[in-house]
């Protein structure tokens, strides 16, 4: 196969060879090819399958075994903003299911499917790992915590009039394809921006630096009688 037949731009498949060429195993670098492939063209798409493939020297089934493995590998269009609720169970008992039904009728899609504008594709996600602010909501990776239906409409409504968004622990919300060329391992700067952890992430840490608390050092007794032994 060609350069000239994937559809992609040279820049883009300069890139992919970018990124497996980090690895000592071309093939390890099959996951932020693959996130380049949605930055470059908004979803993965045949071309972008072929264009790993050729580049990795693997079967192009091999590259969609993986592509439609992993959730956060699109196979349509993905809107401008990525909106995850977490419907897990903390989330959802604490308001993630109502937030969610809340948003379905608001944008009037169901699930992974995006707004006639193109601007908004909503999806139900996993645990976030973070149920200390449960209700959570991400908006292209980003957490968006503590989350009410009010201030789910509010958010995407936001995002579709193009006003700036910042996560509640991280940077202003990027796009989802300037988001996807991150994940491909190429930086927007943005990683110090924002705070990285809130107080409710902290407690535990706090108690433990007020009671002296530390960390148990590693039992050595059984590797000393071994070699007693």
């Amino acid at each position: 196969m060609t350069q000239e037949a994937t559809g992609l731009s040279d820049t883009t498949y300069a890139e992919l060879r970018e990124i497996a060429a980090r690895y000592p195993q071309p093939r390890s670098g099959l996951l932020p090819m693959l996130h380049l492939v949605q930055a470059a063209e908004g979803r993965i798409t045949p071309e972008g399958i072929e264009a790993c493939a050729d580049i990795l020297d693997i079967s192009a089934a091999d590259v969609s075994g993986v592509a439609t493995f992993y959730t956060m590998y699109k196979r349509r269009p993905v809107g401008e903003y990525h909106v995850g609720v977490c419907t897990n169970t903390l989330c959802a008992v604490m308001g993630g299911d109502a937030i969610f039904e809340r948003l379905k009728e608001h944008l009037d899609v169901g699930n992974d499917e995006t707004t006639d504008d193109g601007k908004i594709t909503l999806e139900h996600v996993e645990c976030n790992a973070a149920c200390d602010y449960a209700p959570v909501m991400m908006v292209n990776w980003e957490f968006m915590d503590n989350m009410t239906p009010e201030s789910a409409t509010q958010l995407v409504d936001d995002l579709r009039e193009g006003a700036e968004v910042r996560s509640t622990r991280g940077p202003r919300v990027a796009t989802w394809r300037e988001v996807e060329r991150v994940l491909a391992g190429f930086p927007d700067d943005l990683v110090d921006e924002g705070p990285a952890a809130g107080p409710p992430s902290l407690v535990g840490l706090e108690i433990a630096r007020e009671q002296g608390w530390t960390a148990p050092g590693q039992d050595t007794t059984h590797e000393e009688g071994h070699q007693d032994g």
